[in-house]
């Protein structure tokens, strides 16, 4: 067995795009520049049929496999879907299902079985509409593993996003950003920023929540009342941050040269304009886990399931960084 680190890889929804997306992996056999070892977590017949759909000559290997990668072999972890899966239609008797896949990947890399996990989507719809509670692989894993709090990034090429607040309404964002919630958010993202990413001493770009980061109080003083003072207390800890920052500014690139990463108040705050600059690239990944977990940056893609017309180039970043995540946490060196 290669001493490389094994990722495992979540197929998602067996509707979307996640699927054939991961089929694409068996282009990449182990590589000098790639050192890790991958492994699909999925329904053997969900790839292969999935495969015969788009005549992909892939050749599907029961997962644990003592043979080294081969280019066009996919090594899979069988899990077995609860129903039968078409491409663009949901179905929430698989909802379980893509959470086994998740607890699957979890348990291993818990374990030490898996070094990481990669996660392809899943459709948040409708494992709701099955009568399961879930916002997201982010809060999930977090619960999973009792992590009292965790952060979500995004990241692509050098820019990197987190996020204060996730998948809340609007009108839910104020009130969830308290002095003690920016405290917690703020110490995970520096202590992650170091120990994920190799950054010894991290400078964060802190948002402000309101139009021109409150305008001195007069669109609102939460930067006054809660932002300010957190980045000042944690300033006198040695923290290097900067902000409140408006966001309409923040993402220029003058003030991005100035930071290592930004942190966002509320999800499309920080969001859209990141994957207006990397999508197709960017990935997602969470901080304050025990285990190393990155995903891709889009959804499902319902429409596009089926047709091979989805990129694969977020899960191939994903993966990416999640090898180079598990070389720093073994070795110790420089990840980014």
């Amino acid at each position: 067995m290669s001493v490389a680190p094994i990722i495992a890889v979540t197929s998602g929804e067996p509707a979307g795009v996640g699927p054939e997306l991961c089929l694409r992996l068996a282009e990449r056999p182990a590589h000098p520049r790639f050192p890790a070892r991958l492994v699909v977590l999925g329904d053997k017949d969900v790839l292969a049929a999935r495969a015969r759909l788009l005549g992909a000559r892939v050749k599907l290997r029961d997962w644990p496999a003592t043979a080294p990668p081969e280019p066009g072999v996919l090594d899979v972890l069988h899990v077995r879907a609860d129903a039968e899966s078409i491409p663009g239609r949901l179905d929430p008797a698989n909802a379980r299902y893509v959470l086994r896949l998740i607890d699957r990947a979890l348990a291993g890399c818990v374990s030490g079985e898996f070094a990481a996990m990669a996660t392809a989507p899943a459709h948040k719809g409708i494992i709701n509409d099955a009568g399961i509670p879930f916002s997201g692989h982010t809060e999930y894993l977090a619960e999973k593993t009792q992590t009292a709090r965790v952060v979500m990034m995004l990241a692509g090429e050098n820019l990197r996003v987190a996020l204060a607040t996730t998948h809340l309404p609007l009108r839910d964002v104020p009130a969830a950003i308290t002095r003690e919630s920016l405290e917690q958010t703020l110490r995970v993202l520096c202590a992650e920023m170091r120990s994920k990413y190799g950054i010894e001493s991290p400078r964060i770009l802190v948002a402000g929540l309101n139009p021109h980061a409150g305008e001195g109080g007069y669109l609102g003083d939460e930067e006054i009342t809660v932002i300010a003072p957190i980045l000042e207390k944690l300033r006198g800890e040695g923290m290097r941050l900067i902000g409140p920052l408006p966001a309409d500014t923040m993402f220029t690139p003058p003030v991005l040269a100035r930071g290592d990463c930004l942190l966002a108040m509320y999800h499309d705050q920080g969001l859209t304009a990141l994957k207006y600059a990397t999508f197709g690239q960017g990935i997602n990944v969470t901080l304050g886990l025990p285990i190393i977990r990155t995903s891709v940056d889009h959804g499902t893609a319902l429409e596009l399931a089926g047709t091979g017309r989805a990129d694969a180039g977020s899960l191939f970043a994903a993966i990416d960084q999640a090898a180079r995540m598990a070389k720093l946490a073994r070795t110790g060196s420089r990840a980014a």
